[in-house]
């Protein structure tokens, strides 16, 4: 009779031999001084999951989120997001003190970055040009923190298209501050958290249920 294929040969496991295995960074040893969040694609479902489970982390620190969103629809995301997070969330001011305790929204068709004013974190708004074909663009808000902030920074990239947030990633790493990505099989488009996570950028790339208890230990400084 025809030979059967056998059935119990273990089937290599496909992504293996597409992409080499993701090296990470440690984690980091003090805890970090301000979260910063980059997004595109998915990324306000995503950003509701975290929002909502983040509490300990804004009573200890600053949150500024650059999604990837024409004017008008940052207000409505701010709006919500305050909503179900119980805490400040705005689209961000020009001049704006940095305070633990709210979440800042990089205004829809600006860029949103920070610098140091008499020593304290101030918003800086920028009508700059497009960076990554976007606007808001992730890039310069992890850019200037890492220079306000150096290793205090921990960065988180979220689902989203393209590679935005990559160089600003390399600037965090490189000032000493930290970088965590979305896993694939939980992003929407793994563009940009695949990117950062190829780069040997990050401290850990999770599934998004993971991502808010992790943030926790991380800013509570319990050791994981």
């Amino acid at each position: 009779g025809t030979k059967s294929a056998p059935q119990s040969k273990p089937r290599p496991a496909v992504h293996d031999s597409v992409h080499p295995p993701i090296a990470l960074r440690p984690m980091p040893v003090t805890p970090p001084r301000v979260l910063l969040i980059g997004c595109s694609t998915g990324g306000p479902q995503a950003l509701n999951i975290i929002v909502t489970q983040i509490g300990s982390v804004l009573d200890r620190a600053p949150v500024l989120i650059t999604q990837h969103m024409p004017p008008t629809f940052t207000a409505i995301l701010a709006e919500h997001l305050a909503r179900i997070a119980k805490c400040p969330v705005r689209e961000a001011k020009d001049g704006e003190e940095v305070n633990a305790g709210t979440i800042y929204l990089a205004p829809g068709g600006k860029h949103m970055k920070v610098t140091r004013r008499d020593g304290i974190a101030v918003i800086a708004i920028d009508d700059g040009p497009l960076v990554n074909f976007c606007k808001p663009s992730v890039d310069p808000l992890f850019s200037s923190a890492a220079e306000v902030w150096g290793p205090k920074v921990l960065a988180l990239v979220l689902t989203g298209m393209g590679s935005d947030g990559l160089r600003g990633a390399q600037a965090i790493t490189a000032a000493g501050g930290n970088v965590l990505a979305q896993d694939e099989a939980t992003s929407v488009v793994w563009g940009m958290p695949g990117q950062v996570a190829h780069a040997g950028l990050c401290s850990a790339v999770l599934p998004l249920n993971e991502i808010a208890p992790r943030l926790t230990r991380v800013f509570t400084g319990d050791r994981p």
